[in-house]
């Protein structure tokens, strides 16, 4: 990964992650990793543990951002989840995945925070 983008991710990350406490999401833990993946933020709403994947695009549309969580990265997403509920003794807890779409345009970025964004099932 490329110098600026990593840097745009991590902007990415820091917006999000500022934008969630205004919204009452609690107990962040950021950029989990385990052999099968990483999930950008970690937190809890209320009573439910909340997986966040964060996308971050410059000058593009928030349906460019969204778009870019595609079906294989919401499958890694779900089985890295997994692994941390079962690291954590987590597995009866209720969670969910949520993305953050962040879009940063021209003196004015735009933060949208899609809650239950997707599910896994079976």
């Amino acid at each position: 990964m490329t110098r600026e983008r990593l840097q745009l991710g991590k902007l990415g990350e820091d917006l999000a992650l500022k934008k969630l406490k205004s919204l009452g999401y609690q107990s962040f833990i950021r950029n989990y990793r385990c052999p099968l993946g990483e999930i950008d933020l970690i937190a809890r709403d209320g009573d439910t543990l909340v997986f966040l994947e964060i996308k971050t695009r410059r000058g593009r549309t928030l349906e460019y951002a969204k778009e870019a969580v595609n079906e294989r990265k919401r499958r890694k997403i779900a089985q890295t989840a997994q692994v941390f509920l079962k690291e954590n003794g987590c597995e009866e807890i209720k969670s969910r995945f949520d993305v953050v779409a962040i879009n940063l345009g021209q003196g004015r970025d735009e933060i949208e925070v899609i809650k239950n964004a997707f599910e896994i099932k079976g």
